[in-house]
């Protein structure tokens, strides 16, 4: 959790100020559902995403 934690403060740190939890709620689940899972890079499943690691393994 730790190292999520910290990806997510070095890559989403834009110095942005919510109006709203909601507002916050959304940029955090953009940045899961739209980067983090899908795009990201993962040191620890052979630099794969994690979707792209979940298709791997359900071909196999």
């Amino acid at each position: 959790m730790e190292s999520f934690f910290g990806s997510m403060n070095t890559e989403l740190d834009n110095g942005a100020v919510f109006e709203t939890p909601r507002e916050a709620q959304g940029v955090i689940f953009r940045f899961i559902e739209g980067f983090y899972n899908r795009k990201r890079l993962h040191s620890a499943i052979g630099y794969h995403s994690p979707i792209e690691c979940e298709q791997i393994a359900a071909a196999a």
